[in-house]
């Protein structure tokens, strides 16, 4: 089924969708769309951390694999996983098989666990970084976006500080800006205006 919106080839985007589908997909209907699903929250999380080091193509192409090695990507079921299913883990093949970054999930599901429990909710505990609302930017051009803030600095060090791993600043800059905690498309961009970026 074509998922991809109408006259999609005449839409102006941001540069980096490329021409790969499942990359324009994923730029037009998720990239900078707001998340408060807990759930799809911690999917993010655990995926931004497995990209450390490779390409968004590479993770985003591994995405169902990703679901299906990481039980829907449920924080209690993953943090229930014991030393067999971490092994088994690391030799499916539709994940990136980083031992490193297998025990951070597992271990950052459990964290994510210790949020919920203080906050009520992962959301509740992210979204008041921003005041619960999207930081409207306005770059003109791909070389405008940082790869890092003082913000994401900020949320960098206190998720660090509860226990998760592989959440150095840049990745959790690129967690911002995929759950729409920042607008960051271009302001040539279609989905700019869309997400609630506006002319000067």
């Amino acid at each position: 089924m074509n998922t991809m919106p109408h006259n999609a080839n005449a839409l102006v985007r941001c540069r980096w969708a490329g021409n790969d589908p499942d990359y324009l997909n994923y730029h037009d209907r998720e990239w900078g769309v707001p998340v408060h699903d807990d759930r799809l929250l911690f999917e993010f999380l655990i995926l931004e951390g497995a990209q450390a080091g490779l390409s968004w193509i590479t993770i985003l192409k591994r995405r169902e694999g990703y679901r299906r090695a990481f039980a829907g990507f449920d924080p209690a079921l993953v943090a229930a996983f014991d030393q067999q299913e971490q092994a088994e883990l690391l030799v499916d093949s539709g994940i990136i098989r980083n031992r490193l970054k297998i025990a951070a999930a597992i271990g950052n599901a459990r964290a994510f666990l210790d949020v919920q429990a203080e906050f009520g909710s992962f959301d509740s505990y992210l979204w008041r970084f921003v005041d619960g609302q999207p930081l409207q930017n306005a770059w003109q051009k791909p070389g405008d976006v940082p790869a890092s803030t003082p913000l994401s600095d900020a949320v960098s060090r206190d998720l660090k500080k509860r226990g998760f791993r592989f959440v150095g600043s840049t990745i959790c800059y690129a967690l911002m800006q995929a759950i729409g905690m920042v607008n960051d498309h271009t302001v040539d961009c279609f989905r700019w205006k869309e997400l609630g970026g506006a002319d000067e």
